[in-house]
């Protein structure tokens, strides 16, 4: 069932935050815009008839989710290269099926769903074999790496076997943007004619290496990371990315000076135009003196909506109002009515079933990821995230990253549209 928008007319501004159960059990799938996006697991304290069998692969991040406490799971199988970290798959999911690789454990006919949690550049290579072999998947950002041959790999895959795959961007079911999805159903924002995302995270060359030997990270493009990003906006309004400028800084770091993808930058800040012409400013900054965060703001014609600054101001809204007052020059202006939101942990409520509701990592969203890639296939439905939301979050990066390179150059950004 399809909820229309005027079902959600509940207030979650600072004066009227908080929810009764009806309220929470209320909240399903509604339309916008032309599609349906499921921003909220449906009747999610009901579980299936059946468990589904899951195999994780890889025991580093792929240890961050609750598989296990999933009333609709079982962790069928876990694999890693390294045996210290199928040992740490095994504890965490209190598996006793471990495989050397992903091509073991894809053979396995008991499993029916990978979660592949790999190196970035090999998420495409894991998604085709394990589809090849007939598995669901939900893979870590992102869904691409690097061009948009990758990209058409992914989505001619997952349209040739029919089979689920989700992205698990975190960035979608973060706290503040579960609230700034209910905010733009309830039509409070009016039009969103701006919206500005950042990802800063200074000091990640202390992941470039490991053991004397370079990882996957060493020396990657800003850009080629975007989703953290890109998910604040398109996830929001159901916009898509159309065109971009992007301009790149870099300094004499030996990272950036001899590294395989040839990428001279630690930060990229790009400015994007949506389908519906509206203006999207993206950051990701991995060097400089910033404090680290992913946010975002959202800037309507009648209300705004700002996520906590890392500087210290707190989650605010701003509303158009009838007053006015004088600028510092004499000029008569507009003066909005600024109030503190008080964020709801929305990981609390009936979004989820009760064994995970807990605060999980990034801003509580790892509980979100697993319900939702889980709760579509018991009922055979689509995820919000599916493979046509993940190339709208992943293709603009590439796309703006070649626009650094190229001195600022204004990019067509490709398209794929859901049938």
């Amino acid at each position: 069932m399809v909820r229309k928008k005027n079902d959600y007319q509940k207030d979650v501004n600072s004066k009227a935050s908080v929810y009764t159960r009806r309220d929470f059990m209320k909240l399903g799938s509604y339309v916008f815009a032309g599609s349906v996006f499921a921003t909220h697991p449906v009747m999610a304290a009901n579980t299936a008839p059946r468990k589904l069998r899951i195999g994780v692969v890889g025991g580093n991040f792929g240890t961050a989710f609750q598989w296990h406490q999933h009333p609709d799971c079982i962790v069928e199988a876990v694999s890693d290269l390294r045996e210290d970290r199928r040992k740490r798959l095994m504890q965490v999911y209190k598996c006793d099926k471990a495989y050397s690789s992903l091509e073991e454990l894809v053979l396995d006919k008991k499993v029916e769903a990978v979660a592949v949690f790999t190196d970035g550049p090999l998420h495409v290579q894991h998604v085709v074999e394990a589809m090849k072999h007939g598995k669901h998947v939900i893979s870590a950002v992102p869904a691409a790496w690097g061009s948009v041959e990758q990209a058409e790999l992914l989505l001619d895959t997952v349209k040739k076997t029919g089979l689920t795959y989700m992205m698990a961007e975190t960035s979608h079911y973060q706290q503040f943007v579960i609230s700034a999805r209910k905010f733009q159903e309830q039509g409070k924002f009016g039009e969103i004619f701006y919206c500005e995302s950042e990802y800063q995270h200074d000091g990640l060359e202390g992941l470039y290496n490991f053991e004397g030997k370079r990882t996957w990270r060493y020396g990657m493009a800003p850009m080629h990371y975007p989703t953290h990003c890109t998910a604040h906006l398109v996830s929001v309004t159901g916009e898509r990315l159309t065109e971009v400028v992007c301009h790149g800084w870099g300094d004499d770091s030996v990272f950036l000076k001899d590294n395989v993808y040839k990428n001279p930058f630690w930060n990229e800040s790009a400015m994007f135009r949506t389908d519906r012409g509206h203006g999207f400013r993206v950051n990701v900054w991995w060097k400089g003196a910033h404090r680290g965060t992913e946010r975002a703001q959202w800037i309507g014609d009648k209300m705004s909506f700002y996520a906590a600054h890392p500087n210290g101001l707190g989650p605010t809204i701003l509303r158009k109002g009838n007053q006015t007052e004088k600028d510092d020059a004499g000029f008569v202006r507009n003066l909005p009515n600024h109030e503190i939101y008080k964020q709801p942990q929305w990981w609390e409520t009936d979004m989820l079933p009760e064994p995970l509701r807990h605060d999980s990592g990034h801003h509580g969203s790892h509980a979100f990821l697993t319900h939702e890639f889980i709760d579509a296939l018991v009922h055979n439905r689509r995820s919000p995230v599916d493979v046509y939301e993940a190339l709208a979050y992943t293709v603009p990066g590439i796309i703006a990253h070649e626009s650094a390179l190229r001195k600022g150059e204004r990019l067509k950004i490709p398209q794929y549209v859901r049938p």
